[in-house]
């Protein structure tokens, strides 16, 4: 079967996007034949997060349901595997309701999401499915007969905004490739990022362990390489911060005795900086120094004072190990500036580059 690596992937990314909203369990057993719902999900009472944050795929998410994410569009044998796991799965839940003496509704019961990454014609028209405009579903989100409790979700046809994004991240071709656009001009703080372009890289690297690459494994691959690169990229950069503010904190510690709140607010500015200046400034200057040069507010332009020119030649002094006649005559040229312009010029930039900058 074609859908088993797919499959894996879709259980894990639903997983990681739904599980904030109540219980997901993926590769689910149910009675009869042995048969696997991909992804069951049960919304909490309580959801640790916004629904709404997930957009129309947090709207599903709204009562107990199953999700079946489909790599290529499904036959019609495979949906009605789909909705046999969907009937076996509820014949289970009533038997298990009438043990415990209580009744079921209708509207308790499952529903099935059948996601596609695009639906026919012939297909929609074969199970009577339907949009559902009097509930707002919108586009490309397909209904069958009410009681049923099932729809068909044609990705390719969902309205390309942030509300399908999650869901279109699931899709083929064009559709996963713009959203996966999309998801990497989220900002990084964005809840869920993260995660999710960790799930695409591990997909992407999956895929390319194959030996025999099919046409669409070809495909796939590209799709998910903006997502793995970005991902790799962000990796690597915080293993370099991490390690860079450990030794920064190591550092500060054998200085000053002990890191207080005003020196862990500097830590992230400094960082900013190049290895070989930053470690030269934590040798050279003072704890109230490196909160003059790196702590923030409006005061720092008076904090500095009468003691400003002092204060740009010990850091022109530290950088360069002196100041000569050339350097010494652009210092007033320097003190022109405002006290946030000068320092990242004084920080950053080379003797030549700063003689170049405050010539006249």
């Amino acid at each position: 079967m074609t859908r088993q690596p797919h499959d894996q992937f879709a259980k894990q990314y639903l997983e990681e996007l739904l599980a904030p909203l109540g219980t997901v369990e993926t590769s689910r057993d149910v009675p009869s034949e042995v048969r696997q719902v991909d992804v069951w999900f049960v919304p909490a009472s309580s959801p640790s997060t916004d629904s709404s944050n997930l957009g129309l795929l947090g709207k599903m998410a709204a009562t107990a349901c199953l999700f079946e994410p489909f790599r290529n569009a499904p036959t019609v044998a495979e949906i009605h595997g789909c909705l046999l796991k969907l009937y076996s799965l509820r014949a289970e839940l009533l038997r298990k309701a009438r043990r415990e003496k209580r009744s079921v509704s209708e509207d308790e019961l499952p529903l099935l999401w059948i996601l596609s990454p695009s639906c026919s014609q012939r297909l929609l028209n074969g199970f009577g499915a339907k949009l559902n405009e009097s509930e707002n579903w919108g586009e490309g989100v397909y209904f069958l007969a009410e009681f049923l409790r099932t729809a068909l979700v044609a990705i390719n046809q969902l309205p390309v905004s942030q509300d399908t994004l999650w869901l279109r991240v699931l899709g083929k071709r064009r559709t996963q490739q713009q959203a996966i656009e999309e998801l990497l001009e989220l900002p990084q703080e964005s809840p869920l990022r993260r995660n999710i372009l960790e799930i695409l890289a591990n997909w992407r690297i999956n895929v390319g362990r194959s030996e025999r690459l099919s046409n669409a494994d070809r495909e796939l691959i590209m799709n998910l390489s903006p997502a793995y690169l970005k991902w790799r990229e962000e990796a690597v950069l915080e293993g370099r911060q991490e390690g860079q503010r450990l030794m920064v904190e190591n550092f500060l510690r054998v200085r000053f005795g002990e890191i207080d709140a005003e020196l862990e607010a500097i830590i992230a500015p400094m960082l900013q900086l190049p290895p070989e200046v930053l470690t030269r400034l934590l040798f050279s200057l003072s704890k109230q120094e490196l909160l003059l040069w790196f702590g923030e507010g409006s005061g720092r332009d008076l904090r500095l004072g009468e003691g400003r020119r002092e204060k740009v030649e010990n850091l022109l002094r530290v950088r360069f190990g002196e100041v000569d006649a050339e350097l010494a005559d652009k210092i007033a040229s320097m003190l022109e500036l405002p006290h946030q312009e000068l320092t990242p010029l004084l920080l950053t930039r080379s003797r030549e580059e700063l003689l170049e900058r405050f010539g006249r």
